[in-house]
């Protein structure tokens, strides 16, 4: 136990609760310009019972409530303005003041925008001259600043995460996340991080191998470096690797690596079948969860413990099933 009664196991088990950010109408809540809401069913389905959910309208916050004027971006050579449709009225002073006061108090480990919001959106949105769309990689007025404020936090728009392995490697991000700020709110000490560091080695190693020694040099210096220093060194170095996506190839040497921790202890038929569901998953044969699974099951029966207490293999509650895709 740590000193401030939590376990870290848990932890990578997953009891920690993401805090994330999320447009109020995928919620279900009737802010949108005609007076309905956009609920999503992964989020408040699957997604809902292991998050604490930070709603945010910011349109309801300029004050221009509902139902309202619709919204576009219209070209400037300032950049992209945010207007009504009809009357005109530029609105891009006061909704970028407000990003600006969100972001300075924003402590969320992910945030979920609405998609194909001239507010909101993070991809794709269209810019206008006239009445023609010139330009439809438009970032939404609100989300851009919030964005530029907070490079490292983990963003999707709820229309992304209808894709199978955007999913998974966001709710993957807002966990990992949510470990590192739990501890970081605890009385850690140096070494609560060199712990923390170990468990999500092959987590990291998924993701950017690079990163992870940069932030394994931080952690070397622990014990030498003021605490909140070391604590905004490491959070970079992890948000930095956590933003880049798992490969096939890295998942692939993470799990021969593990494989190759216990091979001492595995005969030579369990070796051979773990040989082959790891060649399985790299020919995209099968899920990320097969291999996953059999390398965990062998570690508890080994009493592999440095394998068996991995994040990777609990990067989020088992019950949201994310690693079920077969890799394309």
């Amino acid at each position: 136990m740590t000193r401030d009664g939590m376990d870290l196991a848990g932890r990578a088990r997953g009891e920690i609760r993401p805090r994330v950010a999320v447009s109020s109408c995928l919620m279900g809540e009737p802010v949108r310009f005609n007076g309905g809401h956009s609920r999503d069913r992964f989020l408040n389905g699957e997604l809902d019972p292991y998050v604490d959910w930070v709603r945010v309208c910011p349109e309801m916050e300029l004050g221009l409530g509902t139902p309202r004027e619709t919204l576009r971006l219209e070209r400037s050579p300032e950049g992209p303005r945010l207007v009504t449709r009809k009357s005109g009225v530029d609105l891009t002073a006061g909704m970028a003041s407000l990003a600006a006061r969100r972001a300075r108090t924003l402590d969320v480990d992910g945030y979920v925008f609405k998609s194909r919001s001239p507010s909101c959106g993070v991809h794709g949105i269209p810019v206008y001259a006239g009445d023609a769309a010139v330009d439809r990689r438009g970032v939404g007025v609100f989300a851009a600043r919030i964005i530029a404020a907070h490079p490292l936090l983990p963003v999707e728009d709820e229309g992304r995460l209808n894709d199978a392995l955007l999913r998974e490697t966001f709710v993957e991000r807002i966990f990992a996340h949510a470990r590192l700020r739990a501890l970081l709110e605890s009385d850690w000490r140096a070494r609560d991080l060199v712990a923390f560091h170990s468990r999500h080695k092959m987590q990291m190693l998924a993701h950017d191998p690079a990163a992870y020694h940069e932030a394994g040099r931080v952690v070397a210096r622990a014990g030498a470096r003021p605490r909140e220093e070391l604590a905004a060194d490491y959070a970079r170095a992890f948000g930095t690797a956590f933003a880049r996506k798992a490969s096939i190839g890295r998942n692939v040497n993470v799990l021969q690596h593990c494989m190759g921790m216990m091979s001492d202890s595995l005969d030579a038929a369990r070796r051979a079948d773990l040989a082959e569901v790891i060649a399985s998953y790299r020919a995209g044969q099968v899920a990320l969860s097969v291999p996953t699974t059999l390398l965990r099951h062998h570690a508890r029966g080994e009493g592999a413990g440095y394998v068996r207490d991995q994040t990777y293999f609990s990067p989020y509650p088992a019950q949201l099933r994310l690693r079920n895709h077969v890799p394309v």
